[in-house]
């Protein structure tokens, strides 16, 4: 399924089937995102408002609003759950900035009668639903490619996400399962890039000298192409770099490979996860039943199908899929 989604990522229409119950039409959902400054959450944003300005035209909902907080603060987020139940919303949907920091706001918002679906960032509060990719395989699959590729091993260089956030944190966890199942390879430097291509550029150019000979990189996405331009302008030669499906990425991939039959893999979550929350938030509302935690496959992008997917991602955003009801409605109804 990953595969077929990986080749297929241009943004669906995301049409209103007839039949549709107005249970829900006078139902106000919010977006609460602890984040913006990067191309993955600026693409996510940009789902979500498609999906939701069509949902509201269409009165399936009354209003399907978005929030984001400055500075990816627990804090200042919890804060924005408790202003979003005092508003009257019905559901809150959240990209949380901790997985579990946030529960007591989440709390708060079931004990009031509120609908909290959290996903990318999940929550661990038990009222609330989760949806997710398996980030711990997702990371644990770059070493597994990099241990095809090249079975002798070597140094490699991890640049992680945001500190404390869970998809950081399973990332990581993912890539160092996968090491101690492999261990020609050696974790020799780790720096936090906050997947966004400046800062994983400052920060791989910061630990560079201290490190010896780096035979690839293990990402978590939106630092593959800062990596590659940290290295070049060391002078040294730009290793194996796992990318993460951003436009940046892709076309200096793309490049490299043409001039010099470079290769690597990329993979992601697509950040029209946000419109499969939307949608199984408006079920929960609809009355239906869903299971508290929903997976959904992450997009992985090959030496083989790089100028498909490239051609269909925009400048400056990411390889996406957007969700429909009718595919909320398959996730649902398979558990997964």
């Amino acid at each position: 399924m990953k595969r077929l989604l990986a080749t297929t990522i241009l943004a669906a229409v995301v049409a209103i089937p007839a039949g549709v119950s107005a249970d829900t039409s006078e139902k106000r959902i919010a977006l609460s995102n602890n984040y913006a400054g990067n191309s993955w959450r600026q693409a996510m944003l940009k789902s979500w408002g498609k999906v939701g300005e069509e949902a509201v035209s269409a009165g399936v909902v009354a209003a399907a609003d978005a929030f984001t907080t400055a500075e990816n603060q627990v804090t200042e987020q919890a804060a924005q759950i408790q202003n979003l139940i005092l508003q009257g919303y019905d559901a809150i949907v959240i990209n949380a900035a901790s997985p579990d920091a946030l529960n007591g706001a989440v709390r708060e918002a079931c004990d009031a009668g509120v609908t909290v679906v959290s996903f990318d960032g999940i929550v661990t509060e038990p009222c609330a639903w989760r949806i997710a990719v398996n980030f711990k395989q997702m990371g644990k699959d770059e070493v597994l490619y990099l241990a095809e590729v090249m079975p002798e091993g070597g140094n490699l260089l991890e640049i992680r996400g945001l500190a404390g956030v869970f998809v950081d944190d399973e990332i990581s966890a993912g890539i160092h399962e996968g090491v101690a199942e492999n261990p020609q390879f050696n974790i020799v430097g780790s720096v936090h890039g906050d997947w966004a291509q400046d800062v994983a550029q400052k920060a791989v150019a910061g630990i560079l000298p201290s490190l010896p000979e780096i035979a690839a990189v293990v990402t978590q996405g939106g630092d593959g192409f800062g990596a590659a331009q940290a290295f070049k302008a060391a002078g040294r030669d730009v290793p194996v770099i796992i990318m993460g499906n951003r436009h940046d990425e892709l076309t200096y991939w793309k490049e490299q490979k043409d001039a010099a039959g470079y290769e690597t893999m990329s993979v992601s979550i697509a950040p029209g996860v946000s419109t499969l929350a939307f949608w199984v938030a408006q079920q929960i509302l609809d009355g239906q039943e869903v299971p508290k935690d929903l997976v959904v496959p992450f997009l992985r992008i090959d030496q083989d199908n790089l100028e498909d997917n490239l051609a269909n991602t925009e400048a400056g955003g990411v390889a996406n899929v957007e969700y429909s009801l009718e595919d909320a409605q398959g996730v649902i109804n398979s558990g997964s």
